[in-house]
């Protein structure tokens, strides 16, 4: 499972992960193929309901690869322990392991990042991330704390 704020490289580390084998299983990539960008092929008042959606189908995706003992990167946010918690109870009552990977970085690091990625709108960046939702999204963030994470400071 990763863990982090926009920016913070969570889907550069699931991506080396898929070099090592692993599945990745990613809302914003299944959102770009299934509904494209938001705003423009939808209008944004949907993206709550259709995510929703998007994120069903891969819980049931994540559910029978671990059935069928695959190893899983779940490029999600998981920006609260509530949303953390409820993962790690399905993957565990589904037999599988859990491991939180945390990529811990700064405001700076995070803002020099998306000023970069804004550049581009791409299946992984779908939308333009103001400074203004990066200060939304860092102060909501939940950080774990003894949730058994790995900590990358970033």
């Amino acid at each position: 499972m990763m863990c982090g704020v926009c920016g913070s490289g969570k889907t550069t580390y699931a991506k080396e992960k898929e070099k090592e084998g692993y599945i990745r299983l990613s809302i914003d990539e299944e959102m770009w193929k299934l509904h494209g960008r938001k705003g423009v092929d939808y209008p944004d008042n949907q993206y709550d309901e259709l995510s929703d959606k998007v994120e069903a189908a891969l819980r049931q995706k994540m559910l029978g690869l671990i059935k069928d003992e695959k190893n899983i990167i779940l490029d999600f946010s998981f920006w609260n322990k509530e949303s953390r918690d409820y993962y790690k109870n399905i993957i565990a009552n589904a037999g599988g392991t859990v491991e939180l990977v945390y990529l811990k970085a700064s405001k700076e690091i995070l803002k020099r990042r998306l000023r970069q990625r804004n550049l581009s709108l791409h299946a992984n960046s779908p939308f333009v991330i103001s400074d203004e939702i990066l200060e939304h999204h860092y102060h909501n963030f939940e950080e774990p704390h003894e949730e058994g994470e790995i900590v990358l400071v970033q």
